[in-house]
């Protein structure tokens, strides 16, 4: 009987375990995400976003990828393209997607969970631009408003390398993304934020945490290069902004000694933490997400870097480089 009761449970806790945690929730926030968006489905709904965007019917990419989520239960290997089309028709012809999350069970928790990922990700921008007379013009334009963690004109490769045993100290998962690029290459802030940490870790060697402004997104980029990791402007609670420089790829860390190269490929190690509670911050409770289809969407829009010869040091968009 005991051994039936047991059985019985655990089959319980399995299908418990099948549902979006987040969606029962009693405290309020959400306690466990993952984000499987596929870079084809990023793509599409991006499309269909900007597209509409300044129409009377304009169609927000998170809400779609929302349905689509909840429609396949966060498996975006089941995505087509047709699915999308679907309801971007319906959004389109003024259905408002309230009515349509109605119909899925779940909608609330994806859209809260994929507005987490991608909410800071789109937005009107000024760009400044010399006509032919050398006079500078502004004009606003709306797209993708950050920016790939590698500066424009240099080299990487990368793999979809989350949740890959990792073993140095102790045995886990690789609850990041690793590009590798040889050391000294220009590291960009992804979106605007504040300096949350800097400084030396033993797994992450030197290492910045920056926290999006609306609180939700902590962004981690690790293994900075040896001796001069940082931008020289960098510190901690500075305000940065998206395609600004703050530092440099190398390959520290694996060693509770500072400073050293305790890792044999040089890459630059990116996080993205999910933020739905103050608690969740350097705790057992952290939800890290797979950013392999995010990296490969923000390859698309590289910040351009100059380089101070006096110095050495790069300077990105949205910073102002000193004069020679």
């Amino acid at each position: 009987m005991k051994r039936i009761l047991v059985l019985a449970l655990t089959l319980v806790m399995g299908i418990l375990a099948m549902l979006p945690l987040g969606a029962k929730a009693e405290d309020g926030y959400i306690k466990y995400a993952e984000f499987n968006v596929t870079y084809k489905a990023l793509c599409d709904a991006l499309e269909a976003d900007i597209e509409s965007y300044g129409s009377d019917a304009h169609i927000s990419w998170i809400d779609l990828l929302s349905f689509l989520g909840a429609r396949y239960g966060g498996d975006f290997s089941k995505y087509r393209t047709a699915h999308l089309r679907e309801y971007e028709k319906r959004l389109s012809e003024g259905e408002a997607a309230e009515e349509i999350g109605k119909e899925l069970k779940y909608y609330d928790y994806y859209k809260q969970v994929y507005t987490a990922v991608l909410g800071g990700f789109l937005s009107e921008y000024t760009v400044q631009e010399k006509d032919a007379e050398g006079n500078i013009k502004e004009s606003v334009q709306y797209g993708l408003a950050v920016y790939s963690p590698i500066a424009a004109g240099f080299a990487y490769s990368h793999y979809d390398d989350f949740g890959a045993d990792r073993s140095y100290g102790y045995k886990r998962q690789h609850l990041g993304h690793d590009m590798m690029a040889s050391v000294g290459t220009p590291v960009v802030a992804i979106e605007d934020g504040t300096v949350e940490a800097m400084g030396w870790n033993e797994y992450g060697g030197w290492r910045v945490g920056i926290r999006s402004h609306d609180k939700l997104r902590y962004y981690y980029y690790a293994h900075l290069r040896q001796n001069r990791p940082y931008h020289a402007d960098l510190q901690e609670g500075a305000e940065v902004k998206a395609g600004q420089v703050i530092g440099y790829v190398g390959r520290t860390g694996y060693s509770k000694e500072e400073n050293v190269n305790g890792i044999e490929t040089n890459h630059l190690h990116l996080g993205l933490e999910l933020i739905f509670d103050e608690s969740q911050k350097e705790s057992s409770n952290e939800i890290w997400v797979d950013l392999y289809a995010i990296t490969k969407l923000l390859d698309s829009h590289k910040s351009k870097v100059t380089r101070v010869a006096r110095t050495k040091e790069f300077y990105g968009e949205n910073q102002i480089a000193p004069e020679e």
